[in-house]
């Protein structure tokens, strides 16, 4: 795949890199074996990591250590749960989270923040755009004061993205792309998003 890719537009990456360089762990990815196959970004930190495997923030910053390490660029996710959002904690679990999981080796060099309520991932379900510009500026303003201000960091969406709502959720202020799960593995669903981001 990295072969083919060369010279064209898209990137490669993986979902998930272990934190060490090397080990006995069965079933696991070091950052620099990732590397070495082509990858160049990597998504840590994801919601189904995060509650099906119990990833801490402490772990997955160990993580964007080890990607950092090995010169990939760290995709961290955040977003809550719906009781948490419907309790109106969701702006605290998101500032919660980037504080554990930014570690400050992350200063001044690329990474994206990916903001994806856990309750919208694969339920069909988004919040409002008023609700996701909302939670942008909170993970703006939380990644200003933890990296200093003025980070040009992009922040993306990601949670039932459809080709029916990706324009919508592109055009929201405070978003500056998507992360697209389910929609992303047919092409007839997949092109459309690509299109409203072009």
């Amino acid at each position: 795949m990295a072969d083919a890719l060369v010279g064209g537009p898209v990137e490669l990456g993986a979902q998930d890199c272990h934190r060490e360089v090397c080990g006995a762990y069965t079933g696991d990815f070091s950052a620099e074996m990732l590397h070495d196959a082509g990858a160049r970004l990597v998504i840590l930190g994801h919601s189904e990591r995060r509650t099906l495997h119990g990833e801490s923030d402490l772990l997955i910053a160990g993580k964007v250590v080890a990607a950092l390490r090995a010169g990939l660029e760290p995709i961290i996710c955040v977003g809550e749960q719906r009781e948490q959002r419907r309790l109106g904690h969701a702006h605290q679990v998101v500032r919660h989270q980037l504080q554990g999981s930014l570690p400050s080796s992350l200063a001044g060099r690329p990474f994206s923040i990916a903001y994806e309520p856990i309750w919208a991932i694969g339920s069909g379900e988004t919040p409002s755009p008023a609700d996701i510009e909302d939670t942008h500026a909170t993970i703006r303003e939380a990644l200003d004061a933890l990296m200093g201000g003025g980070v040009a960091t992009p922040i993306l969406y990601g949670g039932s993205v459809k080709a029916d709502n990706a324009l919508e959720i592109l055009r929201t202020p405070g978003v500056d792309g998507v992360l697209v799960g389910g929609a992303s593995l047919m092409a007839e669903t997949f092109l459309p998003i690509i299109r409203a981001a072009g």
